[in-house]
């Protein structure tokens, strides 16, 4: 898994033997276990600290050898705060630079000319940009929402049935874009107990039938 995500085969290593064992587990007991040097672990691990998926634990732990207690490091098992976090780091690391990136492509299209051609590299290179910042505007969401929520959402989405989700989709497509937005922004003002109310009224198959639900 770690290689089909660009992870060092390393760091891939210690998380997954983190993730397995429980921990807490010292840096020794990690070079026995996986077969890898100690400039090899000390790397993993610093790289795992940098993307917030591992962590050191509060107290070092003794493990029967010779010497003071070593280190010892525990992998972050909260699935959904692992997701947040890596989405958080790859958006830092890849998409942030993207966008600055395309934006100079943007202002280099702008010096092509004005013919046919360059008008038509302009609205390619705009239409990209657009897409890109509407994609990171909605990851941004995700990184700064808390982790229940997300379980919360993700966990409602596995409920339904493939067929209303499909069904779901297709009706959507057919609301105006700024009905939807308006949407959105109304009960994003709402308190959580009238927002459930809302929600409640609309999952009521007196209320399904009224408004034409099949």
């Amino acid at each position: 898994m770690g290689g089909s995500w660009g992870v060092t085969p390393s760091t891939a290593a210690v998380q997954g033997y983190l993730l397995v064992h429980g921990g807490p587990v010292t840096d020794r007991e990690l070079q026995d276990a996986l077969g890898l040097s100690h400039r090899a672990i000390r790397v993993a691990l610093e790289d795992g600290v940098e993307w917030g998926v591992i962590r050191q634990a509060d107290e070092p732990r003794r493990t029967g050898q010779r010497g003071p207690a070593g280190r010892a490091w525990l992998a972050l098992d909260d699935h959904w705060e692992w997701f947040r976090r890596v989405i958080a780091a790859r958006k830092e690391r890849e998409g942030d630079p993207v966008i600055a990136i395309l934006e100079q492509c943007l202002v280099d299209a702008g010096k092509a000319g004005n013919d046919v051609e360059a008008q038509d590299l302009q609205a390619r290179a705009t239409s990209l940009l657009a897409f890109v910042r509407e994609f990171d505007h909605a990851l941004s969401a995700v990184v700064r929402a808390r982790t229940d929520v997300l379980r919360k959402l993700f966990a409602a989405l596995a409920d339904q049935k493939p067929a209303d989700l499909d069904r779901f989709l297709a009706v959507l497509a057919d609301v105006p874009e700024k009905e939807l937005s308006e949407a959105l922004t109304t009960m994003s003002q709402m308190s959580p107990t009238n927002l459930g109310r809302l929600l409640g009224l609309a999952g009521k198959p007196g209320v399904a039938r009224l408004l034409g639900a099949r």
